[in-house]
């Protein structure tokens, strides 16, 4: 592997690039799925390339190849110089990548089970007796899946950096969706769309417990047939966790992208509204309301030891007793900014560049125990686990629906509603949190489906969450 590497730094380099970084990556991918009582899927891929980014006169070129051997490497730089080269005679301004970065490491996901040792007919059999957990009347489909993943990347760039990557991931769920006389309705676990993953091993599946969930699961999505619809009011609102994630992941991750943010990235999901001379002054939230970019937590889907420009994992504040303090950022884009970058550079695979992403953006927990919170918010609603979102191209205006809402009645999750759907504007939306639960109720939530780019680019990131109150909140119902 580092022959190939060196072969590809040194033919850009004598090509004339100033900079060159080469990743050479081999994946190993299965995913398995369930639907009433039969196996539906299962797909078993294993993909190897190499990836080469390189600096000529200040502008970037990149170039991919599936094969990865000398010759491909040599291929692979030399496109990417001849690239960069036409990039040259179009650029605004030239790359600065700031202070070089070298590092000499391996890092290996902890786990316990390689997810992709376990037997597919003991997988299998989990996911069947799952579905069959679920089976009652009026659940007319019943789902249940699994994933396992192992990334293997070497990293080599031409400050001489040297990095290699083993990335274990697993994870899965299960969906019930009931029908009766025209109603549908569905409920999801342990996440939204019946899919939850981390960077860990086959403990990870086996600790969700899927086929004891799943009767509870199946009831509820019953239950929900003939529970009135969500009230039209102001309310004091309670996000469950899972809600709350992909609260954090539209409303705080994506608007702080710094690339977002500069307008290098437009086209897929908009810009954002934080600026750059916002920072250390805009009101983003509440006191109470911090965020951290932490690619470095145990179990986070955003985890790694290094980021595909050789950074280390970090933690770093983006929003500070609720003001906007930091971006997720790239060696160039910190640069614009005299900044050094905090490790947020990555790529989907071998054949796409690098780009800014999130590593695990997470709401540090509060004070609150979730039941003194209870007894604190009579009268407000429960929301948890997203059923749809819409957001603007700013990532200001926002608009959720989720799968349950139940209305706090003495200190208790009481009356459920179907169809609930809530909307916001972003920096007013987190300056009414004023209550978040504590470290007993915080665990990390994986999104395994985050797009950007074009060509288009599937990232997996975490966000760690505790249950969160916000006050007036525009609640209706959704459809």
């Amino acid at each position: 592997m580092r022959e190939i590497l060196e072969r590809a730094l040194n033919t850009a380099q004598l090509l004339g690039a100033g900079y060159v970084d080469a990743r050479l990556v081999a994946t190993d991918e299965e995913s398995i799925r369930t639907r009433n009582g039969a196996v539906r899927a299962v797909q078993r891929s294993q993909t190897t390339g190499l990836g080469v980014r390189v600096l000529v006169d200040g502008a970037w070129g990149f170039a991919g190849t599936s094969s990865a051997d000398l010759k491909g490497a040599e291929s692979a730089a030399r496109s990417a110089v001849e690239i960069a080269k036409a990039s040259a005679s179009l650029k605004h301004r030239a790359v600065d990548l700031g202070t070089p970065v070298v590092h000499r490491a391996t890092y290996v996901t902890p786990h316990q089970k390689d997810p992709l040792s376990v037997s597919l007919e003991d997988k299998v059999a989990l996911l069947l007796a799952a579905d069959a957990a679920m089976e009652m009347p009026k659940v007319a489909v019943r789902q249940a899946s699994l994933v396992s993943l192992r990334r293997k990347q070497v990293f080599a760039s031409s400050e001489g950096s040297y990095i290699e990557q083993e990335i274990v991931e697993a994870g899965g769920g299960l969906e019930a969706l009931a029908v009766d006389q025209g109603e549908v309705q569905q409920r999801s676990y342990p996440n939204s769309f019946g899919r939850n993953q981390a960077t860990a091993g086959y403990e990870f599946v086996e600790s969700m417990d899927l086929v004891g969930q799943a009767p509870r699961v199946a009831e509820e999505a019953v239950m929900l047939l003939t529970a009135p619809l969500c009230p039209e009011e102001e309310t004091t609102v309670i996000l469950g966790p899972t809600q709350l994630a992909l609260q954090v992941h539209e409303s705080c991750g994506h608007p702080t992208e710094l690339d977002r943010a500069l307008g290098s990235e437009a086209a897929y999901a908009g810009t954002s509204f934080l600026m750059p001379d916002m920072l250390g002054d805009f009101r983003y939230g509440s006191d109470i309301v911090n965020l951290v970019a932490d690619a470095t937590v145990p179990g986070g889907l955003g985890t790694f030891g290094y980021d595909d420009e050789g950074v280390p994992a970090q933690c770093s504040y983006l929003v500070r007793d609720g003001v906007f303090v930091g971006y997720l950022m790239s060696r160039e884009t910190a640069a614009t900014l005299g900044m050094a970058s905090n490790g947020a550079m990555r790529a989907s695979g071998w054949d796409r560049i690098p780009l800014v992403r999130m590593t695990n953006i997470n709401l540090e927990p509060g004070d609150w125990a979730f039941d003194d919170l209870l007894a604190d918010s009579d009268g407000a609603l429960y929301l948890e686990m997203n059923k749809s979102w819409s957001i603007d191209d700013k990532r200001l205006n926002f608009q959720f629906g989720t799968e349950v809402a139940y209305r706090v009645e003495g200190g208790r999750l009481g009356t459920l509603y179907r169809n609930a759907v809530y909307t916001g504007i972003t920096p007013r939306f987190w300056g009414d949190c004023d209550a978040i639960c504590n470290r007993d109720h915080w665990a990390m939530w994986g999104t395994a489906n985050c797009g950007k780019g074009q060509p288009g680019q599937v990232a997996h990131v975490g966000h760690g969450v505790a249950p969160a109150r916000f006050r007036r909140v525009q609640v209706r119902p959704g459809t």
